[in-house]
């Protein structure tokens, strides 16, 4: 600019000079051409000082949200690069701590039971006396092995006021899938399956074979559709007749026109002690097998939910009665069926019921049983087999008993 402001002045004097005839025509040309130099040069250091601004502004890297610093990578004087070359230099690492982001693992087996939304409860150790609430908010596909075991990553948003939550830190999380009041419930541990039901059954005292045919005909239908069955045809009855027949698990049925129910009982008696049948014995208990399936068929939905109540315990000798429970619990297969034994007139029976939900202690009972039922806990399957093998073994090794032991039980009181 002081270039400008002296080729200015001289422009002024070599104009006045070539107005007055003192200097030549090309004097004068020379100093406008000194101006329109020393013009020139103004803008282009003009533009160079632009350039060195916005290059000095880019120098400024601004973090791209509020937040918390985590880690410094870069010193004082280390070069950076932009992210178009190599990747990038990383300056530091900023989190949002206002709400927070975990990543739990689910089993296989639970995760088709989680939706993205369902509300969570995050303890940690630093805080074991305080809960936090998040949301299930994504599932990833891609399943991770954890001591040979195949489990899917779960991201939940935490809210974390007074940013207590920290990163790093080891949590546990429990996601709620579903909820019930005051509905029906039994221990988890009553719970049997078709396939080990004849243990149940032999650790009962009953015959295996007999329970298996009980549940293969439907004799052991719920008590509600029993009572409202048997109110029913009450009035069919008186009007009939027709004889009457208690079954092993209970329950009354009316017999066909012309059987008696000494002609049933017989008839059982001889297919349990594995006798032959003959052709009428066959046909009357095809016949009330028939029976059984068309009320069984036409009882749905028998045992509604039970009241308010304390949860199922254990009770004498074993049992425990069926009670309401509330609250959290994790998503059981909706509408699973299972078997458990119940006292009936004094009798353990299989019941045949199905469930809901379930907290792993306790599950939700959805028809089958009533509030006034009582519920046998057995031992596991595992353990009873268990028992007999270890059993078997013992008698292998000592010839079926100790010494003197069968000598001592030949000698003993006969049983009465």
């Amino acid at each position: 600019r002081a270039q400008l402001d002296n080729a200015t002045a001289q422009l002024k004097r070599s104009e006045a000079l070539y107005h007055s005839n003192a200097i030549p025509e090309t004097d004068y040309e020379a100093a406008k051409l000194a101006y329109a130099t020393a013009q020139a040069a103004v803008v282009t250091a003009e533009a160079n000082l632009q350039t060195a601004k916005d290059a000095m502004e880019d120098t400024q890297v601004r973090a791209p949200i509020t937040g918390t610093i985590l880690e410094i990578d870069a010193v004082l004087g280390t070069v950076i690069s932009s992210p178009t070359l190599g990747g990038g230099t990383v300056i530091m690492k900023i989190a949002n701590l206002d709400t927070v982001q975990d990543s739990a693992l689910v089993n296989e087996t639970d995760v088709g039971k989680i939706q993205p939304g369902m509300p969570a409860t995050i303890t940690v150790d630093a805080f074991p006396t305080r809960q936090f609430a998040g949301e299930v908010v994504k599932i990833k596909p891609q399943a991770q092995v954890v001591q040979n075991a195949t489990m899917f990553p779960v991201l939940l948003d935490i809210p974390n006021p007074g940013h207590l939550l920290k990163r790093g830190m080891n949590t546990q999380v429990k996601i709620h899938t579903g909820q019930r009041q005051g509905v029906l419930a039994v221990p988890n541990a009553a719970l049997r399956t078709q396939r080990d039901v004849a243990s149940a059954a032999s650790v009962l005292g009953l015959d295996p074979d007999l329970v298996l045919q009980q549940l293969a005909t439907g004799a052991t239908a719920p008590r509600a559709s029993r009572d409202s069955a048997a109110h029913g045809d009450s009035a069919q009855r008186q009007a009939t007749g027709a004889a009457m027949f208690t079954t092993p698990s209970g329950r009354t049925i009316t017999l066909p026109p012309g059987v008696t129910a000494e002609q049933v009982q017989a008839a059982f008696q001889k297919r349990m002690s594995g006798q032959t049948l003959t052709p009428a014995e066959q046909a009357m208990l095809q016949q009330l097998r028939s029976q059984f399936q068309r009320a069984a068929g036409g009882e749905g939905g028998g045992g509604g939910p039970g009241g308010p109540g304390g949860p199922g315990g254990p009770g004498g000798g074993g049992g425990g009665r069926a009670g309401g429970r509330g609250g959290r619990g994790a998503r059981g297969e909706l509408g699973s069926n299972f078997i458990v034994f119940a006292l009936r007139h004094g009798q353990p029976v299989p019941v045949p019921i199905k469930t809901g939900l379930t907290d792993q202690d306790y599950i939700e009972v959805t028809s089958g049983l009533t509030e006034q039922d009582t519920v046998l806990v057995l031992p596991s399957a595992s353990l009873v087999q268990a028992q007999q093998q270890f059993r078997q073994r013992f008698q292998n090794v000592t010839g079926g008993g100790l010494p003197g032991l069968r000598q001592q039980q030949q000698q003993g009181t006969p049983a009465r």
